[in-house]
């Protein structure tokens, strides 16, 4: 899983597994967007909801993208836990 944060003109940060990307195009599948909560805390949601099936591959256009980069550790993890076909348990330190 290669998880990446995508900027969009729309100046929405979309969280996805990046699949393949060339010179005109971002391959991306199961595409997530933060949302606020009411308790003031992010959630996620999928970033175009109305879409068949959120593993398949979606082309973005890279005209309408900004950046392109790694997110925070901890969403990578959230991220990881919402797709990834393995459970994992919970890291702990050990002291």
């Amino acid at each position: 899983m290669n998880v990446k944060l995508i900027r969009m003109w729309s100046g929405e940060d979309v969280v996805t597994d990046l699949v393949d990307e060339n010179e005109n195009f971002v391959t991306v599948v199961n595409p997530i967007v933060a949302v606020p909560t009411q308790e003031g805390q992010m959630g996620f949601a999928p970033w175009s909801p109305l879409l068949e099936g959120r593993d398949k591959r979606i082309e973005i256009t890279k005209r309408y993208v900004v950046y392109i980069s790694d997110p925070q550790s901890q969403i990578v993890d959230e991220y990881g836990k919402m797709f990834s076909p393995i459970a994992t348990p919970p890291k702990k330190l050990i002291l």
